[in-house]
């Protein structure tokens, strides 16, 4: 339990401790590597992406079994991932290929978050469906990009799950007695948030300095340049899932709500409730995604 004030040797000795555990977490492999570097250039070719894929088994395989998925519904079985590139577009290839690599490390409970086992997984891939859905809505050009980073964003509170179970009482005093947000009682109190730390370790597996910018910044949209909407979009698709209950955990429900961001985004209400509805048409079919892409 943190009680009273610490030096900030003691503060600075204590992140550097929490920092180091990134390298528990399973790394991005070469390929993952290369795919989001693909994802990030908009003038990248189908055939970059097939050419970096196809000599993959393990993830030639389990791309081929999402493709063939309830999810798609697709008459006619997908048997290599040309075919699948061609059917489907770069963006989502690219997007499900992130998927597969990113599912080891959220599976876990996290406890310091109310979490359950699955349910950190569940929820980010929840969000990313829905800033995927946000930013083909508004025919963005970094759609792969947007999904990865959603998807990705809340990586911080795998390693910082522990921590925030030991410190929740201060935590949470902070929030109910002083107002704060979640995030910045965690920074308070721990020193360091969850989505620093997720920036921390985009930054060591050497993501797009813009997939950093959007996990450091997803619950601080005003940081977000006048004409980017990444940031905003991804804000916008956490929100929706606390909204319809996915994810809500023990913090959930202590963060800030923007109205000036969302009213930026300039989404009709039609646009926010065909968003809705088409992620709970699809959840059955997601809860497969989700068990296809953790390879059980």
């Amino acid at each position: 339990m943190v009680k009273g004030r610490r030096g900030r040797g003691e503060d600075m000795g204590k992140i550097e401790r929490i920092i180091e555990e990134i390298n528990e977490l399973r790394p991005v492999s070469e390929i993952g590597n290369r795919v989001t570097e693909i994802i990030s250039n908009p003038n990248s070719s189908l055939a970059e992406l097939v050419d970096v894929i196809k000599y993959d088994q393990g993830m030639t395989a389990n791309l081929l079994r999402i493709c063939n998925s309830a999810y798609f519904g697709l008459k006619n079985k997908i048997v290599s991932i040309k075919q699948a590139v061609a059917y489907l577009g770069l963006n989502k290839v690219a997007s499900l290929v992130v998927l597969g690599h990113s599912a080891d490390n959220f599976k876990k409970a996290q406890v310091g978050y109310d979490l359950n086992e699955g349910e950190l997984w569940r929820y980010s891939v929840s969000s990313a469906l829905i800033a995927e859905d946000l930013a083909e809505t508004k025919r963005l050009k970094n759609i792969s990009l947007i999904f990865t980073s959603a998807l990705l964003k809340d990586i911080g509170k795998v390693i910082l799950s522990a921590y925030v179970k030991d410190s929740f009482e201060d935590i949470n005093k902070a929030v109910q007695d002083r107002g704060l947000t979640f995030v910045d009682a965690e920074k308070e109190v721990i020193g360091i948030d969850h989505a620093e730390l997720g920036a921390r370790v985009a930054e060591r597996w050497n993501f797009n300095p813009a997939m950093v910018d959007i996990i450091r910044n997803h619950h601080d949209p005003d940081k977000a340049p006048p004409d980017d909407l990444s940031i905003p979009i991804v804000y916008l698709a956490d929100s929706i899932c606390m909204m319809i209950g996915i994810g809500v955990g023990s913090d959930g429900l202590a963060y800030r709500y923007h109205q000036d961001i969302v009213d930026r985004l300039n989404f009709s209400d039609i646009d926010l409730q065909k968003t809705i509805a088409n992620f709970w048409v699809k959840i059955k079919a997601v809860e497969e995604l989700i068990s296809l892409s953790k390879g059980d």
